[in-house]
């Protein structure tokens, strides 16, 4: 029983999603105090509040909404949410489409497939005879110039 438990844990997956979140949460304390030390008295004093709006509140009829908190908490996370999409998102993007554009895109000339006319078996579109019949078929011109192939006339 222990042992299943102990195999679980020590799963790579496992141990890379812990130090995700350990990070995770890291990088959320450090924005927010970022936001809570510069963003938040900054939006303060711009509003006329003094310094800090995040212990501003209302009441209704003796309830207390302390909308201050929720300014602070909504701005941590628009400030998080900009972070990990200018500095890990995009700079993502880039690296997989430099690499995806060096790869070469390859045409499989055998994956477009058509029926041989005479005996309905499916056959490479770029093929010039059946490979199950043997009669000349007219290849496609199309599937020939996709593969980089020329022009071929069928030999009667």
């Amino acid at each position: 029983m222990l042992n299943g438990f102990k195999d679980f844990i020590l799963r790579g997956n496992v141990i890379s999603m812990a130090i995700g979140l350990a990070v995770g949460s890291a990088f959320t304390a450090v924005v927010t105090g970022f936001s809570t030390a510069f963003i938040t008295p900054l939006i303060g004093l711009a509003t006329g509040s003094v310094g800090d709006f995040s212990s501003a509140e209302f009441s209704v009829e003796g309830a207390i909404f302390p909308y201050g908190k929720f300014l602070a908490a909504a701005i941590a996370f628009l400030i998080t949410a900009a972070v990990l999409y200018f500095l890990v998102v995009v700079p993502m993007n880039k690296v997989q489409n430099r690499f995806s554009a060096k790869e070469k895109e390859e045409v499989d000339i055998k994956a477009a497939l058509r029926d041989c006319p005479h005996c309905y078996t499916e056959i490479p579109a770029v093929a010039s005879r059946c490979a199950h019949c043997t009669s000349q078929v007219e290849p496609d011109p199309e599937a020939r110039a996709l593969a980089n192939l020329p022009a071929q006339p069928v030999k009667s």
